[in-house]
């Protein structure tokens, strides 16, 4: 249930009445919103100590309730040092897919920065479909991207695999990115629920739009309100020509849902880096808030994906059109 009070003053006295009863918890306040989780109908006598501040009750909202624009109706708006996601606001996510060596994402951060990008992208663990497949260069990469955002003055974004991992990763990167592999690690979600930091979770290849907000409830729940949602492209029927299909519609819906950022990643969409392009400005054209973007390059010899890569001046090329599409929707 998502109770509108009259004012703030009047939903903290909402909240204060009712998390003396039990099971009436948890209790959430939003400016002049109070949500109960879990609950559909109050009690009687709760109802009548409170009723004075109530302007209106809502019981047919998502499952997600902080994630719920009926609780949290304005955007939410993520300031990093560098970037700020959300709202009108756009920014480009880019870098190598892992990082290689300390040359080589620092080489990859000048030129995406020069492009426009803010924020480093790049992995030091990677999730490989095959044990056998190169995993990542672990903290020496993490220093690695850490020294190349910071010389460039960017902010880091790298991907968080395991719980044990956390804390080693909270002390390099500026935001922690959930893939899609883990979207419904539940176990990790908590953990990152604790942090005061940014989140990216990415849909699973598999999951529902109602599987993604409840996934980034598990975030919010934990008290961490900082998530950006990413739209990756979904697994259908017909995996011949890409690598999956990005759900563009996906994009205006969340954003109809939810107050968190929507941002895409064309890449792993596409898997084909001449369609990375064409599917970028599309998801732009949907209203994404932001774009990811793997850059190499050499992409054929790139450790990980570079079928996917965009050069540098391949990724150049979009940014100029990214932002002409977005001028255009204004």
């Amino acid at each position: 249930m998502i109770i509108i009070a009259k004012t703030s003053q009047d939903a903290e006295k909402i909240a204060a009445q009712l998390d003396t009863k039990n099971p009436i918890k948890p209790v959430f306040v939003h400016n002049n919103r109070v949500a109960l989780a879990g609950v559909k109908k109050l009690p009687e006598d709760a109802l009548k100590s409170i009723s004075q501040y109530i302007v209106e009750t809502i019981t047919n909202h998502h499952s997600a309730i902080k994630s719920s624009r009926d609780f949290h109706p304005e955007n939410t708006i993520i300031t990093t040092k560098y970037s700020v996601i959300g709202g009108a606001n756009f920014v480009f996510m880019a870098g190598p897919d892992s990082i290689e060596s300390p040359e080589h994402v620092k080489e990859m951060g000048e030129d995406v920065k020069q492009a426009g990008a803010t924020i480093l992208r790049g992995g030091a663990f990677k999730p490989r479909t095959s044990p056998y497949s190169f995993q990542g260069n672990g903290e020496e990469g993490l220093k690695a991207h850490r020294a190349a955002a910071d010389a460039l003055k960017m902010d880091m974004v790298t991907e968080i695999l395991d719980t044990r991992d956390v804390d080693l990763v909270d002390s390099y990167t500026d935001i922690f990115q959930v893939g899609t592999r883990n979207m419904q690690n539940f176990a990790l979600l908590k953990a990152l629920g604790k942090k005061n930091k940014p989140v990216v979770l990415k849909r699973g290849m598999s999951a529902t739009i109602d599987d993604l907000l409840n996934a980034a409830e598990y975030i919010a729940a934990g008290g961490n309100d900082q998530i950006i949602l990413m739209e990756r492209g979904i697994r259908t029927y017909d995996n011949k020509y890409t690598r999956n299909t990005l759900d563009v519609s996906a994009i205006p819906v969340l954003q109809s849902l939810t107050h968190y950022p929507v941002v895409a990643d064309a890449s792993h969409a596409a898997g084909v880096s001449k369609f990375v392009e064409p599917l970028a400005l599309a998801a732009i054209a949907a209203g994404a808030q932001g774009l990811m973007t793997e850059i190499h390059d050499d992409p054929s010899h790139a450790f990980v994906d570079g079928a996917q890569a965009l050069t540098p001046a391949q990724f150049k090329q979009l940014t100029e059109k990214a932002n002409k599409v977005r001028e255009a929707i204004k």
